[in-house]
């Protein structure tokens, strides 16, 4: 206690020293109040240091507001200028201090930590999700201050590994200084479209052109093993990497996948193509990532590295605003490479304590797992999502995942646990104000009692009229929420799965017409959102539509198209669209059909592309054969 009062009474006599002198006109610029609290106040005593001065500020402040007489009143108004400009160099001194303080401690966690961790606490070091996270000029202090440490060390196995990390650091600031001004320049060229894993070899997104601009071997490998579509996690099991090339590779990744969110979340112009691409950039990262573990598995201190990079990324997406609690991961992966990401990205997970970043993970692979027909792994993920979520107090993560086991449960044709999932998704909704989680539990709810009302046979007037009642609310609610914050992406993705439920719903009910209506808005909305499972569902049942009216040039063309896109992320749904196909083909004639495939191929290309449309005739043998 002692010795706190006599630091108090030190920094009370440092503020009025300073003021004094200012009074007198002794200091005649910031700086020189600058230096003063630099030698004034010692290291870890700043809050002591910041409430003496917000003492006497407080006092002085009261002595201008209560004057005794004019001439105390007008000192003490020259008094509080020079408090005030104490204030601002304080800051200045707090905000530089921080950063010194923070790379002196990230520095001693690496030095002091056992040799096999030293990577690890240098990829928390650099954690943008730390409080205090470090900039790039600041990186490049630690590596300097690295670089201090090995020199000062006497142990030469700390020195080298020092001397590693320091070097990577520095490498990979380099090689982000030449691939800065190409961040984006890809995507105004027309063969580079995709961000992720898909797309003509050697044109895969800005993987080729990057990889063109860096010198080190390793990153460049990597590069190039991304832009042609080949596995890296088999490309890196065969390599010998050095831990340098591992870090720089580590902040060359991290450095483009912050420039490309904070870009494309700048995209005012256009919003959902903006969240699209941040949500894609995202996932792709999380990917390499977790690749890059599964093909360092034999190396437990590089295989480490990469899930507490994967961990972060993942991290830092769940806190964004777009975050899509009712959507998948389709914008960036397709069949098996989905099939990939779920299993890799469940990994990593596997490794962490319940947070409401782990729920809103969970959900999402939950979403996308369940899409492509693995139920019962969808269901587990989405019920630790629901512990987790209830215990980090995340209503509208919670919420979520109750919407969608009622989802799964309609696919798995248990309709009364669907109605009992949506009742609560709804009750809880309404308790909690979240408007777009009621929204997704109206059509759930109105969508499951319409196929339990088919199962039973009682389509009555009452029945009907009640379900679709809570289907229309659902997407009436949306209506209103499309000039909210949560406009864009998330209100499409929930519009696509509204939208989607009417139409079904309407075809069940023997109503095509209404049905068409509802789907072609449905189709609409999953593509802006870029939910390709939506997007074929709502082709897949515009066939059924199209059928019931002996549409039939229609319903080949949007059946070939959804079965085309379910089929590309594995959903056993592509399936349905196939056998129907396969029954018009049967009916109008193998000719017949082949003239209206090439008939509208200037239509199918735009849609699903030279590839897609060469691959038709193999998806309709494959599913004659089986």
């Amino acid at each position: 206690m002692s010795d706190s009062l006599s630091l108090r009474d030190r920094y009370f006599a440092l503020i009025d020293e300073i003021v004094q002198t200012t009074l007198k006109g002794k200091i005649r610029s910031k700086q020189q109040v600058y230096q003063m609290l630099l030698r004034g106040i010692a290291a870890g005593t700043g809050e002591i240091f910041e409430q003496c001065l917000t003492d006497r500020v407080n006092a002085t402040q009261s002595e201008i507001d209560n004057p005794t007489d004019e001439l105390k009143q007008a000192k003490a108004t020259r008094t509080l200028r020079a408090l005030q400009t104490i204030e601002g160099e304080w800051q200045r001194y707090h905000q530089e201090n921080l950063v010194a303080s923070a790379i002196a401690t990230a520095t001693n966690a690496i030095v002091n930590t056992e040799a096999d961790n030293r990577l690890i606490a240098l990829l928390q070091a650099i954690d943008p999700n730390q409080a205090q996270a470090l900039n790039l000029e600041q990186i490049q202090q630690l590596a300097t201050s690295l670089q201090k440490q090995a020199q000062n060390s006497s142990d030469s196995e700390t020195n080298a590994q020092l001397q590693e990390l320091a070097l990577g650091l520095t490498e990979g600031l380099k090689s982000w200084g030449k691939l800065q001004e190409h961040l984006v320049s890809w995507i105004y060229d027309q063969s580079r479209g995709k961000l992720g894993f898909e797309g003509v070899p050697g044109e895969s997104g800005p993987w080729s052109l990057w990889a063109s601009l860096l010198d080190n071997s390793f990153p460049k490998a990597v590069f190039q093993s991304l832009a042609l579509n080949q596995s890296i996690t088999e490309f890196v099991f065969q390599q010998s990497v050095e831990i340098s090339a591992f870090v720089e590779l580590a902040v060359i990744l991290q450095c483009l996948q912050r420039g490309l969110v904070n870009w494309f979340d700048k995209l005012v112009y256009d919003a959902k193509f903006g969240a699209k691409l941040s949500i894609s950039t995202f996932i792709t990262f999380a990917l390499i990532w977790s690749q890059l573990a599964s093909g360092f598995s034999s190396r437990n201190t590089l295989s480490n590295g990469c899930f507490q990079v994967t961990l972060q990324i993942l991290r830092t997406f769940a806190q964004q605003k777009y975050f899509p609690l009712y959507g998948g991961i389709f914008a960036s992966f397709s069949g098996d490479y989905l099939r990939s990401a779920i299993s890799y990205l469940d990994e990593p997970l596997r490794r962490v304590e319940g947070t409401q970043e782990k729920a809103r993970i969970l959900t999402l692979l939950g979403y996308s797992s369940g899409a492509i027909g693995q139920y019962d792994r969808a269901i587990s993920f989405h019920e630790q999502a629901l512990v987790i979520s209830r215990s980090a107090e995340d209503r509208a993560c919670e919420i979520a995942n109750f919407n969608h086991i009622s989802r799964i449960y309609v696919a798995q044709k248990n309709y009364s646990e669907a109605i009992s999932y949506s009742q609560r998704a709804l009750i809880l909704s309404r308790q909690s104000g979240d408007r777009l989680g009621e929204a997704n539990a109206l059509a759930n709810l109105g969508y499951s009692e319409v196929f339990q009302a088919q199962e039973l046979d009682r389509l009555n007037t009452e029945v009907y009229e009640g379900a679709i009642n809570y289907l229309q609310q659902g997407l009436d609610l949306l209506e209103r929420l499309s000039d909210s914050y949560l406009a864009g992406y998330t209100i499409q993705q929930s519009k696509a799965f509204c939208c989607t439920s009417l139409g079904i719903a309407y075809i069940v009910l023997s109503q095509p017409e209404a049905a068409i209506s509802y789907l072609e808005t449905g189709y609409q909305a999953a593509g802006i959102s870029g939910d390709l499972y939506l997007q074929g569902l709502n082709f897949a049942y515009l066939a059924e539509a199209n059928y019931s009216l002996q549409a039939m040039e229609k319903a080949i063309y949007f059946g070939t198209i959804g079965m085309y896109l379910l089929e590309r992320i594995s959903s056993p749904q592509w399936r349905q669209a196939a056998g129907l196909l396969t029954i018009i083909k049967g009916q109008i004639g193998a000719d017949a059909f082949q003239n209206v495939l090439q008939k509208n191929r200037s239509q199918f290309l735009r849609q699903i592309g030279v590839d897609g449309y060469d691959y038709i005739p193999q998806l309709l043998r494959e599913y004659q054969d089986s």
